[in-house]
């Protein structure tokens, strides 16, 4: 900064000849630090102003997520496995935050060259708002439209911020004049920034609220279902009753429940697994919503959601799981699901000869598929599900209607959002997750899982139970076993006298079912292992194997130690 001291006020550029004042500086230059600064100032008030417009109409989408979405859709299947092995349901936060502080890196580098030249800030803006645009445009729930509209905004918003900025700090670093102005200079700089500041954070916070307000809506069209769906008559556990008093007279299941540390029977809604590609849960007005069927049928239908509750949705125990569940992983749950099977729609539609795959398309473009031949089994459950445990489906889970295929990993069959049902031939088109390398069949391998004790535990000697659960929808499971190994001097002693676990009810063969051996633990450390076998003889192999490309398969082994 310059020592010189000057009686003349500093002068400043007028606005029609700003832009050219910045672009042609040749007075003492704007340190990097305070220009990076005005970069990312400018790039948080450009982040704000889209995340605030998406929360002012759900017609403008969130740019960042947008661009998340895209980033999701465009990469590798290897890097998507690796964030869900990594991360698990933190991957999709963790990618927002990360897009944001890329941007606002690129924002500071952009202030330090737009000091210099300043047309460079208005180019990197302007390419910002492009890939933001194209990004948003692209959003299969919104108007391409206004997508543009937001991103146009936010790139002018960006512009001017860094422009403003930049004027304030060329001023207060070329100030030439007393020490009156040039405290004037620095107030207006310092002021300038600080509103920039708040601008970028309170956006932003703004926009999340607003959204708030938008989830609140879906929570009333949820209300509102619930009161349709204790209405209706519905068939269900080998009874014909209303959904309200179904839930409440649902058989007294014996459980395990009440041991610590188990998966309770039943997987409460709030703590199941959500594995998907949505940044955005999809917020669908359930009154404008509808459901074709379409491809190779007979007959293209379009229902609606009164549609489908006439229809005597039935009941159903499905366990679920993702193909990224690791052999003892908790991406697994069993709930209890009312729908529309899927079978009835298929035949009011009228399958045609030589369709071979049923293909689910979500609201948000997530695509699904299946052999049209799997549900040629007759007791083979698949529903277009509307309830679930007794309540309409929770927003992250679908609502107000996904797929529920027993027996089949979620990412071929377990389209959420429900928007249509195509028929086609099975090598006419593949699902999401298959043209990133996942196997295009995705049969459910028999599972079981130890919940107690911990991996590594430390317990003491006598009475310990070991207990957990074991799945194998829709062949059900019949036998659990575990075996208790002792480690001596470093060594596992060997043993080959498996304990036959007592199980649960069976509530269906598409339920997992909870185990438990009863275990007088002597002091020392041991390893213990858990197998099971279906319904169809079938023993889970001890090779372990990963989860890609269709499933991980081994027994769940964890060691702890007695004292």
């Amino acid at each position: 900064m310059s020592d010189h001291i000057d009686t003349h006020d500093p002068v400043a550029p007028a606005p029609i000849e700003a832009i050219d004042a910045l672009a042609s500086q040749s007075t003492t230059p704007v340190s990097r630090g305070t220009a990076a600064a005005t970069g990312l100032l400018s790039a948080g008030v450009a982040l704000g102003m889209g995340e605030l417009l998406s929360g002012i109409s759900n017609k403008f989408p969130s740019l960042i997520v947008r661009v998340g979405d895209v980033v999701i859709e465009n990469a590798p299947g290897s890097v998507e496995k690796w964030a869900i092995d990594t991360l698990g349901t933190n991957d999709k936060p963790a990618l927002v935050i990360g897009i944001a502080l890329v941007s606002l890196l690129i924002g500071a580098a952009t202030g330090i060259a737009a000091s210099r030249k300043f047309p460079v800030g208005i180019v990197v803006f302007v390419l910002f708002g492009l890939l933001g645009g194209l990004a948003a445009a692209s959003d299969p729930q919104r108007p391409g439209g206004w997508a543009w509209f937001s991103a146009i905004l936010a790139a002018t918003a960006g512009i001017a911020t860094l422009h403003y900025l930049l004027t304030a700090a060329h001023r207060l670093w070329n100030a030439t004049a007393s020490f009156e102005q040039l405290a004037a200079s620095r107030r207006g700089f310092l002021g300038a920034a600080a509103g920039a500041a708040a601008v970028g954070v309170a956006a932003p916070v703004i926009g999340t609220a607003l959204r708030s307000r938008q989830s609140a809506q879906v929570e009333g069209d949820r209300e509102n279902v619930a009161a349709a769906l204790d209405s209706i008559e519905q068939t269900g556990a080998g009874s014909t009753t209303t959904l309200e008093a179904e839930s409440s007279a649902m058989p007294q299941l014996a459980t395990f429940d009440d041991i610590d540390g188990i998966a309770t029977l039943v997987s409460p809604n709030d703590n199941f697994y959500r594995i998907d590609s949505a940044l955005s849960i999809p917020r669908i007005d359930v009154e404008s919503w509808s459901m074709k069927i379409t491809g190779m049928v007979d007959n293209e239908i379009e229902l609606t959601f009164d549609d489908l509750l006439a229809m005597d949705p039935v009941e159903e125990f499905v366990t679920l799981s993702c193909v990224s569940n690791r052999v003892g992983g908790d991406l697994v749950g069993n709930a209890r699901w009312l729908g529309v099977p899927l079978k009835k729609l298929l035949d009011m539609a009228g399958v045609q000869p030589g369709a071979t795959q049923i293909v689910g398309r979500s609201v948000d473009g997530w695509t699904g598929g299946f052999p049209t031949d799997y549900l040629d089994h007759p007791d083979r459950v698949a529903l277009v599900a509307v309830a679930m445990n007794g309540e309409p489906l929770p927003t992250q889970h679908g609502f107000p209607v996904r797929l529920v295929v027993a027996g089949l990993y979620g990412y071929v069959s377990a389209t959420k959002w429900l928007k249509e049902i195509e028929l086609t031939t099975w090598d006419a088109f593949d699902g999401y997750w298959i043209t990133r390398g996942w196997a295009k069949e995705g049969p459910i391998k028999t599972q079981s899982r130890i919940d107690v004790p911990n991996a590594n535990a430390r317990l003491l000697a006598g009475d310990q139970p070991i207990a957990g659960v074991a799945w194998a929808p829709d062949r059900g499971v019949t036998k659990v076993e575990v075996l208790i190994t002792d480690i001596v001097d470093g060594e596992e002693v060997p043993n080959e006298n498996w304990i036959e676990a007592e199980l649960t009810q069976d509530v269906s063969d598409n339920s997992w079912r909870q185990w438990m051996v009863p275990w007088n633990a002597p002091a020392g450390d041991h390893v213990i292992r858990v197998r099971s076998t279906d319904g169809d003889g079938i023993t889970q192999t001890p090779v372990r194997t990963a989860v890609d490309p269709d499933g991980a398969s081994g027994w769940h082994t964890i060691a702890v130690r007695v004292a």
